[in-house]
């Protein structure tokens, strides 16, 4: 099992409309993909940035299934993000193995 992760932090101005957005658009879009079984989506606590951070988790079974996602659909969902929040936002992608 494994892990994408997207940790993002959103300006206080854009929050509200970012975490509907996310919830309702951006991660379900993400879900269609057929790449990943399911995901999470957590807010981090006790961060010095200022604004709001969150992680968010899509877990997948292969890695032939993020690398599917990253060459068929990564460029055109994260373009997406980027022209509806601009500046208004960082993240950071990693990923996670399972060692159970």
């Amino acid at each position: 099992m494994y892990i994408y992760n997207v940790t993002v932090n959103i300006s206080e101005d854009s929050h509200t409309e970012w975490l509907q957005w996310m919830k309702e658009k951006h991660i379900p879009d993400v879900m269609k993909t057929g790449c990943f079984i399911d995901n999470s989506i957590f807010k981090v606590l006790f961060v010095e940035d200022e604004g709001h951070t969150y992680s968010i988790q899509y877990r997948f079974l292969e890695m032939e299934d993020y690398e599917k996602y990253q060459s068929k659909f990564a460029p055109t969902l994260q373009e997406d993000h980027k022209k509806k929040f601009g500046d208004k936002f960082v993240a950071f992608r990693s990923i996670l193995k399972s060692e159970d």
